[in-house]
């Protein structure tokens, strides 16, 4: 497992490439906390709402970079405090991933990545349902990977999907698993793969 230093190096090395393509701009945070090789990942569900496409997803805070956001990061630190109540800082950053546009949405993620050292009480708003703390190691378990097929946008899918949480509540599918995706091969353990993934 990659611990806590080993991350840190690895982001701090990378030099992340931005878009330039015409398509709606947000901006989300990865959030960690842990020592050594104990580090855990925030994934949180998006509240249901009618006309979403994210709606009721597993995700990080964060959403669409505003008129009067100085930057992208600061969007997400924007966004976050929002969301759930943490305010991020200069101390806790640690980099940030490459950006993606979405597969079927036109939309450009930039995703920048924290370390909170400190226990972090979380208040979250009406955007957010439920939160967890999830270790590495579970992200990196092949039993919890797998391909399901599905309809979104009225047609059919076939997607790399991670099992993350308790059965009633969603799989971890689409821009967040292409971060998080990503995450993990910058730091060197990239994630098991099914065997019959489809692009």
């Amino acid at each position: 497992m990659p611990d806590i230093d080993q991350i840190r190096q690895k982001l701090a090395e990378h030099k992340p490439e931005t878009l330039e393509l015409e398509a709606r701009r947000a901006a989300v945070a990865l959030l960690l906390r842990g020592a050594g090789t104990a580090v855990e990942m925030l994934m949180l569900r998006r509240a249901e709402h009618a006309g979403d496409p994210w709606s009721g997803d597993l995700g990080f805070p964060g959403g669409k970079i505003e008129f009067d956001d100085p930057s992208a990061r600061s969007a997400a630190e924007r966004e976050t405090e929002e969301e759930i109540g943490i305010r991020l800082n200069d101390r806790s950053f640690l980099g940030q991933l490459d950006e993606i546009s979405g597969a079927y949405l036109p939309v450009n993620v930039a995703c920048f990545i924290y370390h909170l050292e400190d226990p972090a009480h979380l208040d979250l708003n009406h955007e957010v349902t439920n939160t967890w703390w999830i270790p590495l190691t579970r992200f990196l378990d092949p039993k919890r990977h797998r391909n399901v097929t599905f309809t979104y946008r009225n047609k059919h899918r076939a997607r790399p999907v991670i099992d993350l949480v308790e059965p009633e509540f969603p799989f971890l599918w689409g821009i967040t698993y292409r971060l998080v995706d990503q995450f993990f091969s910058l730091v060197g353990y990239p994630l098991p793969k099914p065997d019959d993934q489809h692009d």
